[in-house]
């Protein structure tokens, strides 16, 4: 579990000027050629403490040797370069030579000069592919992030909680506002537009795992590690919409979310928030940590999964256990419920999943997929028939309702998948992983985008969840990570589908 400390006074003076701090943090490297001498005695260490820099000798120094990489590279392409235009050189004062020795009338001579023109043709070809073939993971990769940034912009962040952020949800009833649940024993409420904190939870005695709304009513249900779910009720009002940013303004903008106090929400004092601290139904019959919960279909009952092996059916008007459901042979780390009919899917670090049909309240069906061979971190359903599954062995799969024999989609990636979300309207996966990486997917396995990630804009540490707004005919898309913060994007669908 992340323990940040807050950053003292200090820290947020150090923003205050950022014109000059980037001017003192930026990076010079003296490197010679490699055909070049170094002055004897002097070493590389000596060539770095001499230069006026912040950063670390040790990040200063992979720095350097990976610039000497890049610059061998070109050297290496230049020398070749140089080479075959010596070649053509030569090839073209040997025909002219051959040339000027026939006497005028030769057929021989157009032949010539066609053997030529084709050898220089072929040299002029052989040296454009070997510079694009050696420049095109580099152009690639800036052009993916130019592209990128035009499909994913910016949306908000939302700062706040003083340890990492596990889930989110978005509400399904006016006012439309942001949910996260943290480490830090809380739930707040945001305000999507202004990213104002507006009402926060604290009910809890543990970490909270899971926060969900009810489909119709202004009621919140939240898992937490003090082994309870709580039900409780929330009113908010939105405020204003604020006019945009002065862009020439030259402190808050470059302030780094890290550098705030430590239990400071954005907009707002700690103690200037209303704050929820009573539950109105409280679910007790878990052994362990709860680690998900979700409403079903109507809002009537609720499931909830815990590290005791078991999910839980409660009815809500009551709090009583109605099913215990068992089976899995390890901790649970997830639960879901089909968005219209009573089916509920769990997933475990036994590396399965379970569908859970309650559709005749007479028979309780189960069945169990084996199509992971790592912890199932999440599996969700969507609008239609299908259920997508991540897994801490770095891949996504998804599945069709009516034929689960096995996926009819998988999606490969290089980190561990977290609690994925599928968009209800077009139907796009997104897939939050422990490298902080964002990426969206179609739901045939087709890659659209990546997230836009740097020093000033992404999560700075592992991504735990996604989830989707599509009021308002846009598209937003919330992430939250251990790093104390969330992002609201605005995913340009349109785009993105050209794109693909």
């Amino acid at each position: 579990m992340p323990v940040e400390g807050g950053s003292g006074s200090g820290s947020a003076s150090a923003v205050r000027h950022p014109k000059q701090k980037r001017k003192a943090h930026s990076l010079s490297i003296r490197r010679t050629n490699s055909t070049e001498e170094r002055t004897p005695g002097i070493t590389r260490g000596d060539m770095l403490e001499g230069q006026d820099s912040k950063l670390p000798l040790a990040l200063r120094s992979n720095l350097l040797d990976l610039f000497g990489q890049i610059e061998r590279e070109f050297e290496n392409l230049y020398i070749e370069n140089l080479e075959l235009r010596r070649e053509i050189d030569s090839l073209n004062e040997r025909l002219t030579g051959d040339g000027q020795t026939v006497e005028g009338g030769d057929p021989t001579k157009g032949a010539l000069k066609t053997k030529a023109s084709h050898s220089t043709s072929q040299l002029s070809q052989k040296l454009k592919t070997t510079y694009k073939a050696s420049t095109s993971k580099i152009v690639s990769s800036f052009k993916t992030t130019a592209g990128s940034r035009a499909l994913c912009q910016l949306l908000k962040e939302y700062v706040g909680h003083r340890d990492g952020i596990w889930d989110l949800s978005v509400t399904r009833t006016q006012p439309v506002v942001l949910g996260t649940a943290s480490a830090d024993h809380s739930a707040l409420l945001w305000s999507i537009e202004t990213g104002k904190c507006l009402l926060r939870y604290t009910g809890h005695q543990g970490s909270v795992n899971s926060i969900k709304f009810h489909p119709t009513e202004q009621m919140a249900l939240t898992a937490s590690g003090d082994q309870t779910s709580h039900i409780w009720r929330y009113m908010v009002q939105l405020p204003a919409p604020q006019p945009p940013p002065d862009v020439s303004a030259p402190c808050d903008e470059d302030q780094d979310s890290s550098d705030r106090e430590e239990g400071e929400v954005d907009g707002e004092g700690p103690f200037e928030v209303p704050t929820v601290r009573v539950a109105t139904a409280t679910l007790k019959s878990h052994q362990g940590v709860v680690i998900a919960a979700d409403w079903l279909v109507g809002g009537r009952q609720v499931v909830t999964a815990s590290w005791d092996r078991a999910a839980n059916l409660y009815e809500v008007e009551t709090s009583e256990l109605v099913h215990a459901l068992t089976g899995h042979d390890q901790e649970l780390t997830h639960c879901c419920t089909h968005p219209t009919q009573r089916l509920v899917v769990t997933s475990s670090r036994d590396t399965t999943f379970r569908l859970w049909d309650f559709r005749d309240p007479s028979i309780h069906s189960v069945n169990v997929f084996q199509g992971h061979t790592d912890t199932v971190t999440s599996a969700v359903f969507t609008v239609g028939d299908n259920v997508v599954s991540g897994s801490d062995d770095r891949t996504v799969k998804v599945w069709d309702l009516k034929n689960m024999r096995s996926p009819i989609a998988t999606i490969r990636t290089d980190s561990a998948v977290n609690r994925i979300s599928v968009s209800a309207n077009q139907r796009i996966i997104a897939l939050p992983h422990d490298n902080r990486q964002v990426r969206l997917f179609d739901m045939s396995g087709v890659r659209l985008a990546r997230l836009p990630r740097s020093n000033r804009m992404g999560h700075r540490r592992m991504v735990c969840c996604t989830a989707w707004n599509e009021e308002n005919q846009s598209c937003n898309l919330f992430t939250c990570g251990f790093d104390r913060q969330a992002i609201g994007w605005n995913i340009n669908i349109p785009a993105l589908l050209q794109e693909k």
